[in-house]
């Protein structure tokens, strides 16, 4: 029956099912299209029997609940609730918030050999490959750095900022800005850990005639071992540079009258010299930046706050001043971190296993790429 109203509108009853939801079918179609379904149930291990759900349906579950902004497991309700959406995607049945905890502590249990987090790193690997297929980018920029979760689980750890929780390394392709790789790691272990294999591992996950020609990251980078790698690859980097007692005496060593101001009333000061460590192959540029303190005559030992780069990219390419300004580019990972962190909810974890964390983080990485993968292949560009 029609009810006519007072105003110039009709109203009817229907037996349509709707959705509040209508967007996440378009970015489950994205993420069907791309083979999510078919690479987790290829990758990851099998139910344990028929009654089982497959891989696929809490890894598929937990990227929607993610991209449809979800902070906990318990937002897998939402999803079930979405009936008209669910089936319009294929999906007829999503897990328990308890089901799929038991199944993140599963996948990364130590004594199956973290089967499952594995598998997702195949999974993750695959997506991006497809991802930078058709991009029409050979050569990458890779921006590396640390991201700081607190949780305060029973066994998270203390940051070396003092909260419990977690400290993951994440690599992003500035130019996409897909995340290469991420590794889950203790909040007690430190960002400069292992700088070397971080980068070699992201080396070795560049689709076939695609490279990582350039390299940014903070002081935690400032490694002689991880600079002779990036060196031997053709890598031009630069480093925040880790004002030690050797950096520090080659900044005192710099003449008065090589400081110069870029621009008049700028506030600051920039000169360069040549520095090497002690296990470098090669030495480098050393660009610093200065600025008077405040109140600098009560700090008479100490007049200027300093900021040393440490860089290979040839002087007659870029002055010292291009190069802190690409340099200072890197500070866009912090906007990645923060999509991860307040676009995926991935600031807060869901298991008390520091393993179980580990798989649910990369499922977020994995929901993270496809979103930017969806943004870019399937967007108008001005969007």
């Amino acid at each position: 029956m029609i009810r006519q109203t007072v105003l110039d509108f009709k109203m009817e009853s229907t037996q349509e099912h709707l959705t509040a939801h209508g967007g996440l079918a378009l970015l489950a179609e994205f993420n069907h299209g791309l083979g999510l379904r078919q690479l987790v149930d290829r990758c990851l291990p099998a139910p344990g029997s028929n009654r089982g759900y497959a891989p696929s349906a809490f890894v598929e579950s937990l990227v929607l609940m993610l991209q449809a902004g979800g902070q906990s497991l318990e937002d897998l309700r939402e999803l079930e609730r979405e009936g008209a959406l669910m089936r319009l995607v294929g999906r007829d049945e999503i897990p328990e918030p308890d089901t799929a905890g038991d199944w993140l502590r599963r996948m990364g249990d130590p004594q199956t050999d973290q089967a499952g987090l594995q598998g997702l790193g195949q999974v993750r690997d695959l997506l991006n490959q497809r991802l930078l297929r058709h991009d029409g980018i050979t050569e990458y920029t890779l921006d590396a750095d640390a991201m700081q979760i607190q949780a305060e689980k029973q066994e998270a750890a203390f940051t070396y900022q003092g909260v419990k929780g977690y400290m993951p390394m994440l690599g992003f392709l500035f130019e996409t800005p897909v995340c290469l790789l991420e590794e889950f790691r203790e909040g007690n272990v430190s960002p400069s850990s292992d700088a070397l294999c971080f980068y070699l591992h992201c080396q070795q996950r560049m689709p076939k005639g695609k490279r990582i020609a350039y390299y940014r990251a903070d002081s935690a980078s400032y490694q002689a071992d991880l600079i002779n790698a990036l060196e031997a690859d053709g890598v031009v980097w630069a480093l925040t540079g880790d004002q030690d007692h050797a950096v520090k005496e080659a900044i005192e060593n710099i003449p008065e009258t090589d400081w110069e101001e870029p621009t008049p009333g700028c506030g600051y000061e920039v000169a360069e010299t040549v520095h090497t460590m002690a296990r470098t192959h090669h030495a480098f540029r050393l660009i610093v930046k200065r600025e008077l303190r405040r109140q600098s005559d009560l700090f008479a030992e100490e007049r200027y706050f300093y900021h040393a780069l440490a860089s290979n990219w040839p002087i007659e390419e870029k002055s010292a001043l291009q190069v802190l300004a690409w340099h200072n580019q890197r500070g866009q990972a912090e906007n990645f971190l923060k999509e991860l962190k307040g676009g995926l909810g991935l600031d807060r974890m869901p298991c008390g296993q520091f393993e179980a964390n580990a798989v649910f983080f990369r499922i977020g990485v994995i929901a993270y790429n496809l979103f930017l993968g969806f943004k870019r292949l399937s967007c108008p560009k001005s969007w």
